[in-house]
This record gives C-alpha cells, sequence and structure tokens, in this order.
C-alpha cells in the first residue's frame, strides 16, 4: 500500500473525471491521498473533495507562496481562521518560490515564518515549497529553529548536502515524478539518503513520471515512482512501499486530523 502525500486532486483539470481517478489510485494501492491548499480561492473545493471522498483524501490549510501578494496578511488571516475552527493534517503548502517572481520573496519569506509559528502553536507539520529557493528556505528554517515542527520538505530539488540538512532539522524528502527522469540530480540524492527520510508524492497534476511525462499527472502513478526508487536502492518494492507509507502516517499523525 502506497501514500500519496502531495495531489492537487481538487484541481479543475480533474472536473471532468476526479471520481475515476480516485478509483484508479485506489486499484493501485493508494490508501490515503493529502491535498495541500493554495490559497482562499482552492479551500471550497479542497473542503468539498475531502468530503465527497470520504475523507480519504484529506486535506491541508496554509498558504503558497506563488499566491503572496502585497495582500498575503489578508489571505494569512483567512488561513488563521480555517486553524482554529478545524483540524487538519498539515499546514501546507508554504514555503518559498524564486522561480516565478523573486520580487515577492520579502513577502513571501514573512507569510511562511508566520506560518511556521502557527505551526508551532497548533502542534502540525508543515509541507513545504521551496522552488529554485532549497538554501533560501532551510536557512529561514534555521533563523527560526524554535519553531520547527517536522514535516515535508515537498518536490525535494536540492543536492545531498542540502538534503542531509533538512534531515537534521527533522523533516522528510518528498519524491515524486522528477526521480524517475534520467538527468535529475534527485537520483543522487535518492541514491545517498535512507528510505526512512522519504515520502511518496505526485504534486498532481503535475510533475508526472516516466512513461507519462508531458500528460496530467494523478496519484495512481505512485507506484511508478516508488519503483524507480527501488531500482536506484537496489531494494524490492514492497520495502518502498511499507517504509514510505510508514512515514508519511508518522509525519500526519502530529495534527489533531
Amino acid at each position: 500500500m502506497f501514500v500519496d502525500t502531495h495531489a492537487h486532486l481538487y484541481s479543475e483539470k480533474f472536473d471532468d473525471d476526479r471520481l475515476s481517478v480516485l478509483e484508479n489510485a485506489k486499484d493501485q494501492g493508494i490508501e490515503a491521498i493529502y491535498l495541500p491548499n493554495i490559497d482562499s480561492g482552492t479551500i471550497e473545493s479542497m473542503h468539498r473533495l475531502e468530503q465527497d471522498s470520504s475523507y480519504y483524501c484529506k486535506a491541508m490549510m496554509g498558504l503558497h507562496p506563488c499566491s503572496v501578494r502585497s495582500d498575503y496578511e489578508r489571505e494569512l488571516d483567512i488561513v488563521h481562521s480555517w486553524l482554529s475552527q478545524r483540524s487538519y493534517s498539515a499546514i501546507g503548502e508554504i514555503g518559498t518560490d524564486l522561480y516565478w517572481d523573486k520580487t515577492t520573496f520579502d513577502w513571501q519569506a514573512a507569510a511562511f515564518v508566520q506560518q511556521v509559528k502557527w505551526a508551532y502553536e497548533y502542534s502540525m507539520p508543515i509541507v513545504i515549497h521551496c522552488r529554485e529557493s532549497v538554501k533560501e528556505t532551510i536557512g529561514l528554517l534555521e533563523n527560526n529553529s524554535q519553531w520547527i515542527t517536522g514535516g515535508i520538505f515537498h518536490c525535494f530539488s536540492g543536492d545531498p548536502e542540502d538534503a542531509k540538512k533538512v534531515i537534521d532539522m527533522g523533516y522528510y524528502l518528498g519524491i515524486g515524478g522528477p526521480v524517475t527522469y534520467k538527468k535529475s540530480m534527485l537520483r543522487e540524492v535518492v541514491r545517498e539518503i535512507g528510505l526512512e527520510h522519504l515520502v511518496l508524492e505526485t504534486d498532481a497534476p503535475y510533475l508526472p513520471p516516466v512513461p507519462h511525462r508531458g500528460s496530467r499527472n494523478e496519484s495512481a502513478y505512485i507506484p511508478l515512482v516508488a519503483a524507480t526508487i527501488a531500482g536506484i536502492k537496489d531494494c524490492g518494492l514492497d520495502e518502498v512501499a511499507s517504509v514510505t507509507t510508514t512515514n508519511a502516517y508518522k509525519i500526519f499523525s502530529q495534527s489533531a486530523s
């Protein structure tokens, strides 16, 4: 059995076949799917999917760095309001992003640190986005180490040295479709880091694994990611499934959800 620790299945890209996507995932042994929030515009659809799936899909709450604008404090107020109303699996997807817009980094950093503090306050793990900003995000966490609760570096894209720093701080590495790409540095990271520090994810509908690269990703493709990891580490698929699933539940059991 597998766990998809990161999938945006509430996205409009699944509006035409969401039920069959969930059934495909179950047929492939995916026993739970975790849904990261983006901003106030995705909360309703995320909550609806969680309820409609009978909590097979489990919601997080947070503000994505690519949605951080000049009004980010208003968005954070909405996040905080929901955190005070009900339980969530994690605070996420939060972090920083220097790929799309470097000019908002100071706002991103402020929003990230605030949500890290809330994770500490509510005893919740965090799920971190850090596209082209792994070292910057590590630095923010090191400067706010008193608030660290652990969680996942989603779509990890750093080098082995970065990976070891992240692990030393109590975080796991989220491994998805890019590990199946032949030129990905992620293969070297997976080779050097033990399974006990890894979790599986898709980031669906984004970053599909080979042989689906260029098409929509979905949770049913998790076994392809796991098989690639098994090949890199020269171990059995069952071992990858067992260890990463245990890791996922260890992370999310920190929350009340």
